[in-house]
């Protein structure tokens, strides 16, 4: 089992990727492989709507790292998104993913169904349910199961490296890897 994690982060190895790799290792101590993308390396172009994945299954601009990060999402049988909180929701890097994906994958339908997902969000100080509402949409349009923990799924730091001095919301974090590696497992993904 593979779990892909996609940090929508500007910050390549900020505060959202550690929330990432704190859920990975649990997921890895149960036993699944694990993957980080970053975005902050990668260029994703927003959705264009010309619907012309509708007559081949994915999408036809294969300028930006889309179609790679794609094809990862469809092969791993659970996807943690990650993103910092912009202005009270996702960033910009994560919402052109999903709604590019999202795009697609309505083509495709029963792509990323029974998939397990969880979505972390770095939160200086609001809007971070806003954050994780925005990537649970994608999972439940979807037909992935949520991964929940003991309460929402955000941890507080602004500068890199503060989400590790947010011990509650770190606990958080191991715990949705344990249940998101539980749920894999029973699933037999």
């Amino acid at each position: 089992m593979k779990v892909l994690g996609i940090n929508g982060s500007s910050r390549k190895d900020g505060n959202t990727a550690a929330l990432i790799r704190e859920v990975f290792g649990e997921l890895e101590r149960a036993g699944i492989s694990t993957e980080l993308v970053q975005l902050a390396d990668l260029t994703v172009e927003p959705c264009r709507a010309c619907f012309a994945c509708a007559q081949n299954g994915s999408c036809v601009f294969r300028q930006d790292a889309f179609a790679e990060i794609f094809d990862k999402m469809v092969e791993a049988d659970g996807i943690v998104l990650g993103s910092p909180v912009y202005s009270a929701d996702v960033s910009a890097r994560m919402k052109a993913l999903l709604e590019r994906a999202a795009v697609v994958a309505d083509m495709r339908p029963g792509l990323f169904r029974h998939k397990a997902g969880a979505a972390v969000a770095a939160v200086r100080r609001g809007g971070g349910l806003a954050a994780v509402d925005a990537m649970h949409h994608f999972f439940l349009n979807h037909e992935m199961f949520v991964v929940g923990s003991t309460y929402w799924n955000m941890v507080y730091g602004k500068m890199p490296g503060d989400v590790k001095n947010d011990e509650e919301g770190m606990d958080n974090m191991r715990n949705l890897g344990r249940n998101m590696a539980h749920l894999m497992l029973r699933l037999g993904s």
